[in-house]
């Protein structure tokens, strides 16, 4: 076997790319191993490549021996200038000289340079698609977009041929959509459709290299401002709020820059930015904040920008109105001055008014003006209101109202009108009464403006100078009270009261009179006559102003009764019904009238004499409905249900016997040519007792009812009162009134205490029984007494032993009768009402033997009448 040398890889030419680390094996083959010598390798410029030294850098190629006497040759980083011929030598047996060679070809592999994966064009503009390649041999490059081959093309289509074409190419045709460049693919007028996936194919022909690179292409566009007004308005004092709406892709942020400073408001007090929406707040207007701001919106595609200017409105401010006095026929102004931007409109209005005053002469009266002035440079402005010919009726508040953009501003001032003293509010008032020496007050208010000095005159002369103890003034004005002391007639006379400011004088005449009781009474005429009861009509005597009459009195007896110190009074205000009640049937009374002021009671007068008719059935109830519409001539009542009505009357007059019962009767009907026609088979009667009210039930709806009421005593029926009800149109959710009424809550706790009570009692009776113990047992013991003490108790007579036998207590039923109250006193009469029953009152009146006659009261209010014991001192009991 010959020896040689081999390099593995065996390859003669070795083809790596730059930047790549290599190692070549020089392994000899010689029959002896042991006879090899001198192994090593040397580089393409012949020189020896030493192995790796220890402990120092790594040199750029040096050697290293392997297991199997093999030597090799380590390159971490081949370089373009490592290209070259390399030998392995080595020497055998010391006498031949082995070698062998192997030639190392580098090449530059497929490189990007410059290809993003991501690249954003923007809508409108050429773009080049980047894709750099660097490599040794130079590459060819072609174009895909959605995995489809990319050609250069005159429309949108794309035509399905490959674009092969060396980075040096640099030709473009004319019209193309896609044209390829040296540095990439050019999209010329990118639309939002050129939007995909590209992908960037580079090939070297001699290495057989073949690398893609994918790039997403998102398209892009600008910023566009589409919402921002020129002018903006914000209220100095309020929060404010603005929107600067932008679109573009991406989504812009939007900036709010302040021109006069060009600095970002979002980083200034009291605003605030929203950089997603354009939302700019500012959280309290300021005069400062007046002028032009610049709206920025940008994103990746760029950046546009719109002004505008913002106008503070400064709210008004009234800062003068001074209150003004004038005398009446004579010119009043009053001033208001106000500022603000802009500069405020300034009028009036009388306060409590709703209605302002306009500009020039008034319509509706020809002695107002308003003026007005305006400086809009310094944001003020005047408003004047002149009065001719002042009146009295001028005076009063005047509210000042400043009015602009920003708000409205008040403020209050007064017109003083002055005028000479008046008394025109006193010529109505009636005289001053007195009598018994009382003492009278003689008040004068004299109007005037300003305040008028009061003075007092009686004959001629001033009050003051009198210095009579009996006339007293108290006060000098605007108000004078004179006090007389009428100790004699000369005092009921007039005084004068004379009242003074700058403006002149007035005077007026103040009458004391000399108060009487009232005269006789005119006349009284019964008008209404029952079993019972008498109402008159009473005509008083004439009056004088400032003395009305305040009570009506009667006194009466029966006429057989010489005695008037044992009649009966009665007293009612003059404004309710004069009704004597408490009469006896068929008898004959004398009757007596006088009327009472302040003064007294008048003399007694109209006498006359009336008697009763005797016992009778009741008067005709009164119905308390008002009818609400009029079926042609006769009154409707109309029901706000439409299945259930409340007939609701007053008591009528029993005529001597008590009132037992009303019937209702109640008919449905209708009307047929004018005349009112009842079904009678569908007609109800119903009795109730110790009621004034009765509810109708089961209706129906829309019909018209007849409603006959009738009231009932011992004697019989009385004339029937009638009404015609209509109900209201029903329909399917009308609640209909229950029949049965549920038991109330206080009814159920009432079954339940009495529950409970029987059971205590039964428990009781039970111990009473059986143990001897309990409430029943100690009411037995205490029941079986010594017989002095039941004779005692005989003698006295019990009035309540009777009431409570005790039957379990002996254990068997008591068989003896209660034993017999005492006889109890007859009934007082107490108010001059006798106390009546059947059984007495056919009895003629009397006045038992020690009693008190009291006087009583009848006050009506309108809806009762209300009696009571006692002397009435006026109306109302009002003194």
């Amino acid at each position: 076997m010959k020896p040689i040398l081999e390099i593995y890889p065996k390859q003669e030419v070795q083809r790596k790319p730059v930047g790549k680390p290599l190692i070549l094996t020089c392994r000899p083959t010689v029959p002896e191993p042991a006879l090899v010598a001198d192994l090593q390798w040397k580089d393409n410029l012949n020189n020896t490549i030493l192995p790796k030294p220890t402990g120092r850098n790594q040199p750029p190629m040096y050697t290293e021996t392997l297991p199997g006497e093999s030597l090799a040759l380590m390159i971490p980083s081949l370089s373009v200038e490592m290209g070259g011929k390399y030998y392995c030598t080595a020497s055998y047996a010391n006498t031949e000289i082995l070698e062998k060679a192997v030639t190392i070809k580098t090449y530059v592999a497929i490189t990007w340079t410059n290809a993003p994966e991501n690249q954003y064009p923007t809508l409108g503009r050429d773009y080049i698609v980047m894709c750099e390649v660097k490599a040794d041999p130079n590459p060819t490059i072609d174009w895909l977009r959605n995995g489809d081959p990319v050609s250069t093309i005159k429309t949108s289509f794309i035509y399905q041929n490959v674009i092969q074409i060396f980075i040096s190419s640099t030709q473009i045709r004319n019209g193309e959509k896609y044209v390829v460049q040296t540095n990439g693919l050019m999209i010329r007028g990118v639309e939002e459709s050129d939007e995909g996936i590209y992908t960037c194919r580079a090939a070297v022909i001699e290495t057989g290299e073949l690398l893609e690179r994918t790039i997403r292409v998102e398209v892009f566009i600008q910023p566009m401002i589409v919402s921002l007004p020129a002018n903006l308005e914000a209220i100095e004092g309020k929060p404010f709020a603005a929107n600067c709406t932008a679109t573009g892709k991406p989504v812009p942020e939007i900036s709010w820059i302040r021109d006069a400073t060009q600095l970002n408001v979002a980083t200034a007090d009291r605003f605030q930015v929203n950089p997603q929406t354009g939302l700019v707040t500012i959280s309290s207007v300021n005069q400062e904040d007046y002028g032009n701001y610049t709206c920025l919106a940008k994103n990746k595609a760029g950046v546009v920008d719109q002004k505008t200017k913002l106008n503070v409105l400064v709210r008004p401010q009234i800062y003068e109105l001074y209150n003004v006095t004038g005398s009446r026929t004579k010119e009043i102004a009053i001033t208001c001055r106000a500022k603000g931007r802009p500069a405020p409109a300034i009028t009036f209005r009388r306060w409590g008014t709703q209605e302002e005053y306009s500009k020039g002469i008034q319509v509706d009266d020809e002695r107002i003006v308003l003026e007005r002035y305006f400086d809009e440079d310094r944001g003020e402005s005047t408003g004047t209101l002149r009065i001719a010919n002042a009146r009295r009726s001028d005076d009063g508040l005047y509210q000042c109202i400043a009015r602009n953009k920003g708000a409205d501003a008040y403020k209050t001032g007064h017109i003083t009108v002055e005028f000479a003293p008046d008394f025109s509010q006193m010529k109505d008032l009636p005289p001053v009464f007195s009598w018994e020496q009382r003492k009278a007050n003689l008040s004068c208010l004299a109007m005037g403006i300003p305040n008028a000095t009061i003075e007092w005159h009686w004959n001629g002369r001033k009050i003051k100078e009198l210095y009579d103890t009996n006339l007293k003034i108290e006060g000098t004005g605007p108000r004078s009270d004179l006090i007389v002391h009428p100790v004699t007639r000369q005092y009921y006379t007039s005084y004068k009261c004379i009242a003074t400011n700058i403006h002149g004088t007035a005077e007026h005449d103040m009458q004391l009179k000399e108060a009487r009781v009232p005269d006789f009474v005119a006349a009284a005429t019964p008008r209404q006559l029952t079993a019972t009861t008498m109402t008159f009509d009473i005509r008083g005597p004439p009056t004088e102003l400032g003395l009305p009459i305040l009570a009506y009195s009667v006194q009466y007896k029966e006429a057989l009764n010489p005695d008037w110190s044992t009649a009966y009074n009665r007293s009612w205000s003059p404004d309710s019904p004069y009704i004597v009640e408490g009469l006896r049937p068929q008898t004959e009374y004398s009757f007596r009238f006088a009327a009472r002021n302040q003064v007294g009671l008048g003399n007694w007068g109209v006498n006359q004499q009336q008697s009763t008719p005797r016992r009778s059935a009741p008067e005709e109830p009164k119905p308390l409905h008002s009818p609400a519409q009029h079926d042609n001539e006769e009154p409707v009542v109309v029901s706000p249900y439409s299945d259930h009505f409340e007939l609701r009357w007053g008591v009528p007059a029993d005529n001597g016997e008590p009132i037992d019962k009303y019937q209702i009767k109640y008919c449905p009907g209708v009307k047929i040519s004018g005349t009112w026609t009842e079904l009678e088979n569908s007609c109800n009667t119903m009795e109730v007792v110790e009621t004034t009210s009765f509810e109708m039930t089961q209706l129906n709806g829309n019909t018209y009812y007849r409603i006959e009421l009738k009231a009932h005593n011992a004697i019989g029926y009385s004339s029937p009162a009638s009404i015609i009800m209509k109900t209201t149109r029903g329909n399917d959710d009308v609640i209909q009134v229950a029949e049965r009424q549920s038991i109330s809550s206080a009814s159920i706790v009432g079954i339940a205490v009495g529950g409970v009570l029987l059971l205590l009692l039964v428990v009781d009776i039970l111990c009473c029984i059986t143990v001897h113990m309990g409430v029943m047992a100690t009411m037995c013991r205490k029941a079986k007494r010594s017989p002095s003490e039941i004779d005692d108790e005989a003698k006295l007579g019990s009035l309540y032993g009777w009431r409570f036998p005790l039957p379990y207590c002996s254990g068997q039923l008591v068989k003896e009768p209660p034993p017999s109250p005492l006889p109890l006193p007859p009934p007082v009469k107490l108010g001059g009402s006798p106390m009546t029953s059947p059984l007495d009152e056919k009895e003629p009146l009397h006045t038992p033997t020690g009693s008190i006659k009291q006087n009583s009261t009848i006050e009506f209010d309108g809806r009762f009448v209300h009696s009571r014991s006692g002397e009435i001192i006026g109306k109302n009991s009002a003194v």
